[in-house]
């Protein structure tokens, strides 16, 4: 099983969830990609605490790195 940090609600960190996430197949156009490095910038911040607006849930870290190890069609 996979792990996430997610946020349900703008916030200070407390709003962070430590969560298990299902991770289907990739669709067509799309990859899975077994992350190696993800990058948490101060915009992070702003996306936690609701300066800049995101769609909920939400979670951190919009750079990363990794693996392809599943191809969709």
């Amino acid at each position: 099983m996979a792990k996430a940090v997610r946020q349900y609600e703008a916030g200070g960190p407390e709003v962070l969830r430590y969560e298990d996430v299902e991770i289907g197949d990739p669709g067509p156009g799309q990859v899975r990609l077994r992350h190696v490095a993800v990058g948490l910038n101060y915009a992070d911040t702003y996306f936690r605490n609701g300066t800049y607006a995101v769609p909920m849930p939400s979670g951190l870290g919009v750079e990363a790195a990794g693996v392809v190890v599943a191809i969709g069609e």
